[in-house]
């Protein structure tokens, strides 16, 4: 039998493959990471507080859409409803700038069905716009009961 010493063999650890796969998920996360945007404003939201404002009480303009997309106007101090004649936008902006001659602060109410179009109520809105009423606000239905 031949019995000869082994001759160690210097071992060397080849690091290519090891910077390969680092560097593979290094560039996999930098693609795969969302960012989010800062905002470059720094903006101060107003506060409100609870306490109620005294002075004078703001007027409402109620404006109803059915289904069907019929209007009606309720116009500020009174209690009854004028159905509209046509579903045009200048019928309705001349019932709203009717309504509204005379009085300041008019907060308008869109009141619509479920079941109206967008359109109808955008064109609502456009129609206070058109007429400065910048205050507008949606009626809903309490259902937490």
């Amino acid at each position: 039998m031949n019995f000869r010493k082994s001759v160690d063999d210097d071992l060397q650890i080849n690091l290519t493959p090891l910077i390969d796969v680092v560097f593979l998920l290094l560039i996999f996360f930098m693609v795969s990471t969302t960012f989010d945007k800062e905002s470059q404003l720094q903006i101060r939201l107003p506060e409100a507080s609870a306490q109620a404002v005294t002075g004078e009480t703001p007027h409402y303009l109620e404006v109803q859409i059915s289904q069907s997309g019929q209007y009606a106007i309720t116009a500020p101090d009174s209690k009854e409803s004028n159905v509209l004649i046509n579903t045009n936008s200048e019928t309705l902006r001349k019932a709203m700038q009717a309504a509204t001659i005379g009085k300041s602060d008019v907060i308008v109410i869109i009141r619509a069905d479920r079941q109206a179009t967008h359109e109808q109520v955008v064109r609502v809105m456009d129609s206070a716009r058109q007429l400065d009423l910048l205050q507008v606000t949606f009626a809903t239905k309490n259902t937490d009961n």
